[in-house]
């Protein structure tokens, strides 16, 4: 399997050979990762917080979570690499940003929002 940093490129060219770059707009890539991730919250709408957490012990709906989360990360991946964003990158920025904002001494056992 292709780690994360091969992954853009497993999947621009796996739309190239289908020549679907063409429908890999920003907003088209914006719009499918919005419907998939709305996939994977109806399957976990309805649980309880302790059914979700388990929700890998059970294996059809984790099977079809996994499949979901599969999902987004492809469209993810896709909409980054057509904006030239690296994800592991801008992933470090903002937990780095969001340190600053919530430092330990403040924010442990905190949900509050600053």
């Amino acid at each position: 399997m292709a780690s994360n940093r091969r992954l853009p490129g497993v999947l621009r060219q796996f739309a190239e050979e289908r020549d679907w770059q063409q429908f890999h707009t920003p907003k088209n890539l914006a719009m499918a990762l919005a419907g998939e991730v709305g996939e994977l919250l109806a399957e976990l709408q309805w649980l309880t917080p302790e059914q979700a957490a388990a929700v890998m012990d059970e294996p059809e709906a984790g099977a079809r979570v996994r499949a979901e989360i599969g999902d987004v990360m492809i469209y993810l991946t896709r909409l980054a690499d057509v904006l030239g964003i690296d994800l592991e990158e801008a992933a470090r920025a903002k937990l780095a940003e969001v340190a600053v904002r919530y430092p330990v001494e403040q924010a442990k056992g905190s949900a509050a929002k600053r």
